[in-house]
């Protein structure tokens, strides 16, 4: 009796241990994502006398890398290409601006080998933009170029669940909030130069579903 109870709690560790086996460290995942901005103006002299700068809000292609360093614990990396924004000032568009925005998270995942796995991360998100083609001509009536200090650091929180849909693949669903400042905005050129604007809180929510492939 004790053998066949032995054999049984041997065999039954091998199945956990092949379990854990499927998943792989690897986690890869192509999202659709919508960000959708906050646009917090700063006051100035010339916000709110002549209205806000807002960036839009967008949906682009998002891919992510995740590794998991154990079971419960992982690092995702969550990358684009550059993406370019409309940007209206008082209303009216005034160009756009393109900007490169990676996060990287520490993420802890509930729930590891469950058919619905959900986590939570915090971590820090690098923008830089890579180009501002900006002009409040249309708002001001002159010619009025307009720049920013081009870099921002950030903290990031998300949440969000995988849903195993088959071996090694993954139903996602992802909501993130990242700070993102656009600083110093102001005129660069023209009569009116040197002459601020506003600072731009961007700090976007970033809605996101996809699938993941792990191995």
């Amino acid at each position: 009796m004790m053998r066949v109870i032995g054999l049984a709690l041997i065999g039954s560790a091998f199945c956990v241990s092949a379990a854990a086996a499927e998943d792989g460290p690897w986690l890869v995942r192509l999202r659709a994502l919508n960000m959708h901005v906050d646009n917090d103006n700063s006051r100035t002299a010339v916000v709110p006398a002549l209205g806000k700068a807002e960036m839009e809000d967008k949906w682009f292609p998002e891919v992510d890398v995740t590794y998991f360093f154990t079971r419960n614990i992982a690092t995702e990396l969550i990358l684009t290409y550059p993406q370019e924004h409309d940007v209206t000032f008082a209303g009216t568009k005034i160009g756009s601006v393109t900007h490169l925005p990676p996060t990287l998270t520490l993420q802890y995942h509930f729930l590891p080998e469950g058919p619905i796995r959900p986590y939570a991360g915090v971590g820090l998100n690098y923008t830089r933009l890579t180009s501002v083609k900006l002009n409040a001509a249309p708002v001001l009536g002159v010619d009025a170029p307009i720049d920013s200090d081009r870099n921002s650091w950030g903290l990031a929180g998300q949440v969000g669940v995988d849903f195993r849909m088959a071996p090694n693949w993954f139903l996602n669903l992802d909501v993130k909030y990242v700070k993102i400042e656009a600083k110093n905005i102001h005129i660069s050129g023209g009569a009116l130069a040197g002459t601020k604007v506003t600072d731009l809180d961007v700090n976007p929510w970033l809605m996101s579903i996809g699938v993941g492939y792990r191995f």
